[in-house]
């Protein structure tokens, strides 16, 4: 019971910033607001793109990336109280470490949720038709991802203590291969055969076909079922590393 109650203490206690400053997750829309705006033309331009209208397999891409981005860098804020001391007085509380790393990690599902509606509300004017069903499971399989990437992100935050480069370049070398080579932005279907191979082993790859086949109002297992595989597994890989990263930190 102690590790459930201390992963809701850090659960609030990590929150609330969030309810003080609502704005900051709104902000940090604008760059795939700016992909929607320039790329999604010519997405919709592009031959061959499946669906019932190019928007509605662009707009589940532009979600995830949303997702990528956002969990990605969250490890930042971890280097930021690294530097404040204030990770040094939650380390030294009588927590549960493994709560720690919990709580952090499920702070991630608010922001998640909330950028991935805006984003599908900003786009309904445009073209972009909306499934609610599809929509909230596709979000849900979001939130778990989410998860795992943001225990990645803190545990490359703590690995990288008082090297703050170290963490942004490792970050930025394995982000922007996991987005291309997933299909987000432009179908992999007509690239080498050597892209379309690596892709099969991209996690991202299965959550994206996931989402795109749940925003369009379909439930097919056979292309959901991966998707939720993936994004279970990535949650249980980086809440595994990221409590072990936690529990081999000295203060």
């Amino acid at each position: 019971m102690s590790f459930f109650s201390d992963t809701a203490k850090v659960f609030v206690r990590e929150s609330r910033p969030i309810f003080y400053d609502p704005f900051t997750p709104v902000f940090s829309l604008a760059q795939p607001l700016v992909f929607l705006a320039l790329l999604g033309p010519l997405v919709a331009a592009t031959p061959g793109i499946p669906g019932e209208s190019p928007w509605q397999w662009f707009v589940p891409g532009i979600v995830v990336m949303v997702s990528l981005f956002g969990t990605s860098m969250t490890g930042s804020n971890l280097q930021y109280e690294m530097t404040t001391g204030s990770h040094e007085r939650i380390m030294v509380a009588p927590l549960n470490r493994a709560a720690i790393m919990t709580g952090k990690a499920l702070k991630e599902i608010a922001p998640l949720v909330v950028q991935g509606a805006i984003i599908v509300l900003v786009m309904l004017p445009f073209g972009f038709r909306l499934y609610p069903l599809g929509a909230l499971l596709g979000l849900a399989i979001l939130a778990v991802l989410g998860i795992g990437l943001g225990a990645l992100s803190y545990a490359l935050a703590l690995a990288s203590q008082g090297k703050e480069w170290l963490f942004w370049g490792v970050q930025q070398t394995l982000l922007f291969p996991l987005l291309i080579l997933s299909g987000m932005m432009l179908p992999l279907e007509q690239g080498p055969a050597w892209m379309r191979a690596v892709s099969t082993v991209n996690p991202l790859t299965y959550i994206v076909e996931a989402e795109r086949t749940l925003f369009a109002g379909e439930y097919a297992w056979d292309v959901v079922g991966p998707g939720v595989v993936a994004a279970v597994a990535t949650a249980a890989v980086g809440l595994t590393v990221g409590i072990l990263t936690m529990r081999r930190q000295t203060v």
